[in-house]
């Protein structure tokens, strides 16, 4: 999976299609990413204690890595991840425009 926590995605495919957003959590052993502010959904919680309120919850469900694409640093558009060897150091860069991830 070449999607980490904290890059920065921009979902190609769905209903939030067109939406970007940072990597929140990545989930390799499901294929899956959690991105803040895209596939939101609700969640209704009760109350706990007496005379507190139950209330509804909004959080970011994970998405498919195949419906997202790292945002090239750029262009700002959709791109694929590359490795090169930079000195001794192996870097992450955009396939489009070759500058470091």
């Amino acid at each position: 999976m070449n999607i980490k926590k904290g890059d920065t995605i921009v979902v190609i495919a769905g209903a939030d299609k067109g939406k970007e957003g940072k990597v929140a959590e990545a989930l390799p052993a499901q294929s899956r990413v959690v991105v803040d502010g895209v596939n939101m959904r609700k969640r209704h919680s009760k109350a706990k204690k007496s005379g507190e309120k139950g209330q509804i919850v909004e959080y970011a469900a994970p998405i498919h890595v195949s419906n997202v694409a790292l945002k090239d640093p750029k262009t700002g558009k959709p791109t694929r991840a590359g490795r090169k060897m930079e000195g001794d150091k192996k870097v992450r860069i955009a396939k489009k425009s070759g500058s470091t991830l």
